[in-house]
């Protein structure tokens, strides 16, 4: 550790070799300085017989403000949360996801915890619950000249409650036995999450 007489040599070259403009900007925040900074920097000024005040002041400390969250949601993996947590955000609400992470590093603890939970402020709860609660919309348009983009739709129930997934083809998977020219292995499946007819 060097001394205070190395250590004010040292800061005395440094604030000499500053300008007016970033003395004044290091004097503004002299409080955050040791005691032999303050005393070079205020050597430094006097030397040059500048108007450079040294704010010596402490800033005040503020308390961290405690928020109340309330869980308006819950899921088991990751995505959904993820899903949800953004259709609130882009409302305007400030959301939070708790355990998301004990939850990442392993899966299988997420009933124990009780899921990935999503939380509001308890101001916003109203709204995001109506917000999460709402139905997918049927048909809604795209910015950009791209037009209207119409939801899929259950061929038996009519439900807008569909997902895509990837599905391997058991008929490919027989050809690709018998023939050696590779058919593709996956098609597209769709799933009704209202009725589980799958087309």
């Amino acid at each position: 550790m060097p001394s205070d007489d190395q250590e004010r040599q040292r800061l005395a070259a440094r604030y000499e070799s500053m300008t007016d403009g970033e003395l004044e900007k290091v004097a503004s925040d002299a409080a955050s300085l040791t005691d032999v900074a303050r005393q070079a920097l205020t050597y430094e000024i006097e030397r040059r017989h500048a108007n450079i005040a040294v704010n010596d002041t402490p800033a005040p400390v503020t308390e961290a403000q405690y928020r109340e969250l309330i869980t308006v949601a819950q899921f088991r993996d990751l995505p959904s949360a993820l899903l949800a947590k953004g259709s609130l955000e882009s409302a305007g609400i400030e959301a939070f996801l708790a355990d998301d992470n004990m939850i990442r590093m392993d899966w299988f603890i997420s009933n124990l915890l009780g899921g990935i939970k999503l939380k509001v402020r308890t101001e916003d709860a109203e709204l995001a619950a109506e917000i999460l609660s709402s139905p997918v919309p049927q048909a809604f348009e795209v910015e950009g000249g791209v037009g209207d983009y119409g939801q899929p739709t259950c061929p038996r129930c009519g439900s807008v409650e569909v997902t895509q997934e990837a599905s391997r083809d058991q008929r490919a998977l027989a050809a690709l036995r018998v023939t050696s020219v590779p058919p593709p292995l996956s098609r597209d499946l769709w799933k009704c999450e209202a009725c589980g007819n799958e087309w």
